[in-house]
């Protein structure tokens, strides 16, 4: 994964359903890795969640030591990693500036991500909702976030022809 410039990693995910739904999201916005922690999702991924089959083409692996693996991968400094979660002295995501090389790390749906990986973190963000999001509606946001706040994305109909479903050919009226 040297090449990388954008990983997910979920902290000891629970929920099958939202991993799946993370995977589909790295899909859309062209995530390059997803890694996980711990053991609930390993224990629940047999129920086929991925409904795009997105891991076959983007790794999600299982990762001990998250932090430790990061620096045997990538030079210092070369990536950032922001933690994500609801943690008192966090910068809201509107005022958050994506780095170009990012490792977001996000808690579990029953916990938070432990003190000892937020003080390694080079940023700590969160979503100014009330009350908390689920674990696949927060990774949609902020990647939907670093991909409206980038000069990079592809802006056209060759697009959306492309991504839209087979069902779909509606057009907007000419006027």
């Amino acid at each position: 994964m040297a090449k990388n410039k954008v990983l997910i990693a979920l902290i000891n995910p629970k929920s099958p359903t939202n991993v799946g739904a993370v995977m589909r999201a790295a899909g859309c916005y062209a995530v390059d890795g997803v890694l996980y922690t711990g053991n609930r999702y390993a224990l629940t991924m047999k129920l086929k969640t991925d409904t795009k089959n997105i891991s076959a083409t983007i790794p999600l692996r299982n990762e001990p030591d998250l932090l430790n693996n990061l620096s045997e991968n990538y030079s210092n400094n070369d990536i950032k990693v922001v933690c994500v979660d609801l943690i008192e002295g966090a910068t809201p995501l509107p005022n958050f500036i994506h780095p170009e090389k990012a490792l977001y790390i996000f808690g579990p749906e029953d916990g938070t991500i432990k003190q000892s990986v937020v003080n390694q973190a080079d940023a700590v963000v969160y979503i100014p909702t009330i009350g908390c999001l689920n674990l696949a509606a927060t990774v949609n946001v902020v990647l939907y976030d670093r991909l409206a706040k980038s000069t990079k994305h592809i802006t056209d109909n060759e697009l959306i022809k492309k991504s839209r479903d087979n069902n779909n050919r509606v057009k907007v009226k000419s006027i």
